[in-house]
């Protein structure tokens, strides 16, 4: 055992035969890191937070917090002395009890930790306010779900496990709920593994990121290197951020596509010359010139407020999408021939 703050090693976390992750291994490093847990709904996310809390029992290798051994095998620290809490997705609210009730359960559950929170501050960040007075059954599933993540973070646990945390939150505040989160979580050092379906939640928040697919941990690294630099076809699949087009090898640095010309840039792994693979191209990798004599037709448009994304048609019938910001005064419309800019220089070249 390392000196990992905690670590799952070669867990296989099974609510089913077909609904099970297989031989996980995951660390995380520092006190005070923010894990992402991303996938497909039924693969299998909430089955390992339901494991790492001691609500399932593991078979094979272990899992341990604090350098020590919580679940393997042959020892089960039973839930409520693992000093680690759930957040389930779901309403799991005390029905008999108030909301003010519901979320001070949380902070007596352990009067003895050094970490300054109190439940004024968590019900006002929240935006619980109005509603400390009622009974679970007259509040809203969002609300449900805010106060049950304040009787989370005040029961100041080693380990936060967060189970879709802000997934019937209204999007008019969930950013702003998702910036003070990372602000408590990380100012307060409390460990916390998210589990959600949405990849821009998991970028922001996440100190690292684990994509599971298939029954596996796919990938697990910083958001930054699991967006840009995927490793595998099926991550890219999953995170639908971009396409995989075909184009040949032709030099140490530089590859060539029938409809884009030659594409040049920097490679992640080396290919021999002459390879044939398939390119991943991402909305930001093209840049948009009028004057160009490269020109696609546009099929489809899509305002992000920010910016466009734009859908190009090649002479070989692929789809590509195009980022431009939203303040560019020339907006193309449907069966228009919109520029690509030439030459063709991508920073980092992910080949499959």
């Amino acid at each position: 055992m390392g000196q990992n703050f905690f670590e799952i090693e070669d867990v296989t976390f099974k609510a089913s035969n077909i609904n099970k992750v297989n031989n996980v291994t995951l660390k995380i490093k520092n006190e005070g890191d923010i894990i992402c847990l991303l996938g497909p709904s039924g693969i299998g996310k909430t089955t390992i937070l339901r494991t790492i809390a001691g609500l399932e029992k593991v078979n094979s290798g272990s899992i341990s917090l604090k350098n020590k051994i919580i679940s393997s095998k042959n020892i089960h620290v039973e839930p409520e002395n693992r000093n680690i809490s759930l957040s389930f997705q779901d309403n799991c609210l005390f029905p008999h009890y108030s909301v003010l009730q519901n979320i001070e359960f949380g902070a007596s559950r352990n009067k003895k930790s050094k970490k300054l929170l109190n439940s004024r501050e968590i019900i006002k960040f929240l935006h619980l306010d109005h509603i400390v007075d009622k009974f679970p059954h007259q509040i809203s599933s969002g609300e449900a779900q805010r106060v049950s993540l304040a009787r989370s973070l005040l029961s100041k646990p080693d380990l936060l496990l967060l189970d879709e945390p802000l997934s019937n939150v209204d999007q008019s505040f969930k950013e702003e709920i998702q910036v003070k989160l990372k602000k408590i979580l990380t100012e307060l050092k409390i460990t916390t593994i998210i589990v959600t379906h949405d990849s821009y939640e998991a970028f922001y928040l996440g100190t690292k990121c684990g994509i599971i697919l298939d029954g596996q941990l796919k990938q697990y690294d910083d958001p930054y290197n699991v967006y840009h630099f995927p490793n595998s076809v099926e991550v890219v699949n999953f995170l639908n951020r971009g396409i995989l087009i075909p184009a040949k090898v032709t030099g140490e640095n530089s590859l060539e596509n029938e409809d884009l010309g030659t594409i040049k840039g920097n490679f992640i792994k080396h290919y021999p010359k002459g390879s044939n693979v398939k390119l991943l191209l991402q909305p930001e990798d093209l840049e948009h010139d009028d004057k160009s004599n490269l020109k696609l037709e546009v099929v489809d448009r899509k305002f992000r407020g920010t910016n466009f994304i734009y859908t190009l048609k090649t002479l070989s019938n692929l789809l590509i999408p195009v980022f431009v910001h939203s303040h560019h005064i020339h907006q193309h419309e449907v069966d228009e021939k919109f520029g690509i800019k030439r030459p063709i220089h991508i920073d980092h070249i992910v080949c499959f």
